[in-house]
């Protein structure tokens, strides 16, 4: 006899199988009541080492799972035929089970006073992912499996959830006006009414959109979005290396991803630009937005008349080094809650000055709103280079250069 079994008969033996009374039980159900003693053998195979060490008598029909644990077979191919529409790589079995099965074991626990039970939801779910990763020759994964099963067993279903397939990488905006998400109508909700032109969206295209579109091409999918390390303005270019994103494809059909041809679609559209394309997991979007950068930014100012070097570079360097407090922007205020928050400018340059036009290359953490950092926004932003010079500063572009994020 195996020592996992000697294990299960040695704590069998503090069990009172006497109260076990008429309850019969199949070989898979007694053994589950010491499912967690020892390891290397089935539970059919503790029971039938219990019954015959024991004396513990088999019944007909078993009290406990009333031979659910017989059809695990059939479970196993009414899953495989749900999963066989999908591309994956690993998948999970879960189950749901009659709840007077789990009260009627989670009593009888209680009642022998077994602390190594195993739950009969464990046991579907392992050996229906046993005859599931024999069939398709993918192994069960735990911790990001790309599909779950959901085995019914009251109802003889099975619902499957597929997981989202992630896509990082580096984009480039290289034209004006789009914006970085797809951006519904707030009138109609997506709907299509005369505000937005029956399109459902305030614009033609997004970033978002121009991205996920080949990718969707090749995986199919139910929808996508695009998580971004900040995001710049509808009307600012993202240029330099780009910023970083994460582009996730809902509910994707297939998985695998030629993601040269990605590129070189999305860069064949002239708007936006995409490098460093690689496969990434749900994990990195949350570090991906947590991720406090500084940014670099071109900005381009319009004074009401010509403005004095020496005034302006003094103005300039009144904003560096110290906290600038900005309450919400009006521009921005239906969407964002209305607070003052601090952020810090950490350097400015004056690139280049020609009558009442400036040039300004702004160093800011992550947050700055910099367009209210030059204008000041009516005195929503202070300190700001409006306020310094004493005169209107007018943003007429906006791009920004750099990212100094650490990838």
């Amino acid at each position: 006899m195996s020592s996992a079994l000697e294990e299960v008969l040695l704590a069998g033996s503090t069990i009172p199988w006497g109260r076990l009374g008429a309850r019969a039980l199949c070989d898979a159900c007694l053994g589950r009541l010491l499912g967690k003693a020892g390891h290397g053998a089935s539970n059919p195979e503790r029971g039938r080492a219990l019954r015959a060490r024991f004396g513990i008598p088999a019944g007909r029909a078993c009290w406990l799972c009333g031979g659910l644990l017989d059809e695990i077979e059939k479970f196993a191919d009414l899953a495989a035929g749900k999963l066989e529409p999908w591309e994956f790589a690993t998948f999970l079995v879960g189950s749901k089970v009659d709840p007077e099965v789990v009260a009627r074991e989670e009593s009888l626990w209680a009642e022998l006073g077994t602390g190594h039970a195993e739950a009969i939801k464990s046991e579907l779910n392992r050996e229906i992912g046993k005859r599931l990763e024999k069939r398709f020759q993918k192994p069960a994964e735990f911790t990001r499996p790309d599909v779950v099963a959901i085995v019914d067993t009251a109802f003889d279903s099975v619902s499957v959830t597929v997981n989202p397939l992630f896509v990082y990488g580096r984009y480039r905006k290289l034209v004006r006006g789009i914006p970085q998400t797809r951006w519904p109508c707030r009138r109609c909700q997506g709907k299509g009414c005369e505000h937005c032109g029956g399109r459902g969206k305030m614009y033609e295209t997004s970033v978002e959109e121009i991205v996920a579109a080949p990718v969707m091409a090749q995986v199919g999918g139910s929808g996508h979005a695009l998580h971004g390390m900040g995001r710049e303005d509808v009307d600012a270019l993202m240029l330099g290396p780009g910023r970083p994103f994460i582009v996730e494809i809902k509910e994707p059909a297939r998985r695998t991803v030629d993601l040269t041809s990605v590129e070189a679609a999305v860069n064949r559209t002239r708007q936006v630009e995409v490098a460093g394309l690689r496969p990434t997991t749900g994990e990195e979007v949350v570090a991906l937005k947590e991720d406090r950068a500084r940014k670099v930014y071109r900005v381009l100012v319009r004074f009401p008349a010509p403005v004095e070097d020496g005034k302006l570079k003094a103005a300039v360097s009144t904003l560096v080094g110290r906290p600038i407090a900005q309450r919400t922007p009006v521009r921005v205020s239906h969407r964002r809650a209305d607070r003052t928050r601090e952020r810090l400018v950490t350097a400015i340059e004056v690139s280049r000055s020609e009558g009442s036009t400036v040039e300004l290359r702004v160093t800011a953490e992550a947050g700055t709103y910099v367009k209210e950092l030059v204008h000041g926004d009516g005195g929503r932003t202070t300190p700001s280079l409006a306020e310094a010079l004493g005169v209107a500063c007018e943003v007429v572009e906006l791009d920004v250069l750099e990212i100094q994020d650490s990838g």
